[in-house]
């Protein structure tokens, strides 16, 4: 039997990615790299692993739908079934969330519904809040918004500074999102 196909989209430097590409005995097989940023290191790290990479421009492109119509289309000839987030900073469109409606997972830097969008551990630190962590959810129309799968909690430490509690939220992400996506593939 052949492992279930995934695809990862991801906009910068690939730190989950690359977490995701060295998990020993993930359920999927990581098939295809989607990336909105044509100098992403993400795509440097995909080639490492010898990944087919998309990268495409959104400006190129009339509108979200016509783009997310292309990503599709390069889905579904790499037979993609599953779509995990990894620092991709747009927001998915009705076109693929129709297409891969509740197949597509994303990691966020907080306890959602704290901290939603961009700089959420900054947020975090900002708030003086003595928790923050990691969250994996089900995306859905909104930002940080969908159905909330996992979460691991992260203390702000009294000497953290942003960079320190980047690392050990980002050591969490690390962790999680390989056992999450094993978990909801071995269920399907």
């Amino acid at each position: 039997m052949s492992k279930i196909k995934a695809a990862i989209f991801a906009s910068g430097t690939g730190s989950n990615f690359e977490a995701i590409m060295e998990t020993e005995q993930l359920v999927c097989d990581i098939a295809l790299l989607v990336c909105d940023k044509a100098n992403a290191g993400v795509i440097v790290k995909a080639e490492k692993y010898g990944l087919p990479t998309f990268v495409f421009d959104a400006k190129q492109f009339p509108d979200k739908a016509a783009y997310e119509k292309a990503i599709i289309d390069r889905l579904e000839e790499s037979e993609i079934s599953w779509v995990f987030l990894a620092g991709y900073m747009r927001i998915a469109g009705a076109t693929l969330l129709d297409h891969y409606e509740g197949r597509i997972v994303n990691i966020h830097p907080s306890l959602l519904p704290s901290f939603p969008g961009i700089d959420a551990i900054g947020q975090a630190f900002r708030a003086g809040v003595k928790t923050t962590g990691v969250t994996v959810h089900f995306i859905d129309e909104g930002i940080d918004t969908g159905p909330i799968i996992a979460q691991e909690k992260v203390a702000i430490l009294q000497d953290d500074t942003e960079e320190t509690l980047k690392k050990r939220i980002q050591n969490v992400e690390h962790q999680l999102y390989p056992k999450v996506i094993n978990q909801l593939l071995q269920t399907k």
